[in-house]
């Protein structure tokens, strides 16, 4: 009889299994400057081979310490870093920037590869650039971090000190305008309230949270709200469910595996199974740097921490009584729906 644990690692075979936010290139090109090259080949794929894992949306996101002077910079070395890398293992990764080209990937067993801005920071206010980063490969747009930028405001981890916050600024809406006429994918994970109210009032398609839970669940203002998440769904939008453990429970000891499918549970009961993804934003290296960041306490971790581990995930789906075409979407066919809609 097979197993649990069989029966996920079947699907994840049988099933493109896509993680819609991974922020993969920051890594890639601080190994690349100091030497390293084959980087995704030979420190990501075997995990990710390990857990099923055929695409990854990749974040171009930018540390506060680069912003303003060299976001724009930072975020074009890891794009060309992300060319060097293909360049280096042409058999192993390709960069997609349509639907069919995510099929030819997996076809071909390579691990497909898609852009996303996480925060418009290396725009600075400059429109223009967002048609550049479109030609180099980009095709999401999530408009903040948890930061503040020319277009809008993010929501914060934790409570901060500042004044009052808004939604989307003039160029905000002039950038999501923009980003539509382009046919790219708009990402509301990060954004505040009143920015993701302007951007479900000024947009009628669907939209994309690709790493966000239920603030029902975990109090974080970075999860979506019970009327956030019906909005969403009621023009086709998916939700990636996140594995950082302070969106998955306030409670220190309910930060697990199990406690993140309760989010997931809890959108497919208000809105269905058809709005529900895979977004982890697995981020478990930034704490093996020598010098931790000051956030990282011993609480604050990935409940999934690598993907060999993202069977875990599907086994908890399986345990709950998910049949397997419904477990197929939740990998990756409601994203890929949404995407071949889009893309």
């Amino acid at each position: 009889m097979e197993s649990v644990r069989e029966h996920a690692l079947r699907l994840h075979e049988q099933y493109i299994v896509l993680d819609a936010h991974f922020d993969l290139l920051m890594e890639v090109d601080l190994r690349r400057k100091h030497g390293y090259r084959k980087v995704i080949e030979t420190n990501f794929l075997p995990d990710l081979r390990a857990g099923g894992v055929s695409a990854l949306v990749c974040s171009l996101f930018i540390e506060s310490e680069y912003l303003p002077e060299m976001g724009l910079k930072m975020a074009l070395d890891q794009v060309s870093a992300l060319y060097s890398e293909i360049e280096e293992s042409p058999d192993k990764i390709q960069l997609c920037t349509t639907y069919d080209d995510i099929i030819d990937a997996h076809v071909h067993r390579k691990l497909a590869i898609l852009l996303s801005l996480e925060g418009v920071d290396p725009l600075t206010n400059d429109l223009g650039l967002l048609q550049i980063f479109y030609k180099l490969g980009v095709r999401f747009v999530g408009l903040t971090w948890s930061r503040r930028n020319f277009a809008a405001d993010g929501s914060h981890f934790k409570t901060v000190d500042e004044g009052r916050q808004g939604g989307l600024t003039e160029f905000g809406v002039q950038l999501l305008e923009e980003a539509e006429r382009l046919n790219m994918i708009i990402d509301v994970s990060h954004l505040n309230d009143a920015g993701l109210a302007d951007v479900l009032e000024r947009t009628s398609g669907p939209i994309i949270a690709s790493h966000s839970n239920a603030r029902m669940l975990a109090s974080s203002m970075r999860n979506l709200t019970d009327d956030q998440i019906r909005e969403l769904a009621s023009r086709g939008s998916v939700i990636g469910m996140n594995g950082f453990s302070a969106f998955v429970s306030d409670r220190s000891e309910q930060r697990d595996v199990s406690h993140l499918i309760d989010h997931l549970d809890h959108v497919v009961q208000l809105v269905g199974p058809e709005h529900v993804g895979v977004g982890l934003d697995i981020c478990n290296f930034l704490t093996e740097l020598p010098l931790k960041p000051a956030w990282h306490t011993e609480d604050t971790y990935d409940v999934i921490k690598t993907h060999k581990d993202l069977p875990l995930f599907t086994e908890e789906l399986i345990r709950r009584g998910y049949d397997d075409e419904t477990i197929g979407r939740i990998l990756s066919g409601n994203f890929l729906n949404l995407y071949q809609q889009l893309l």
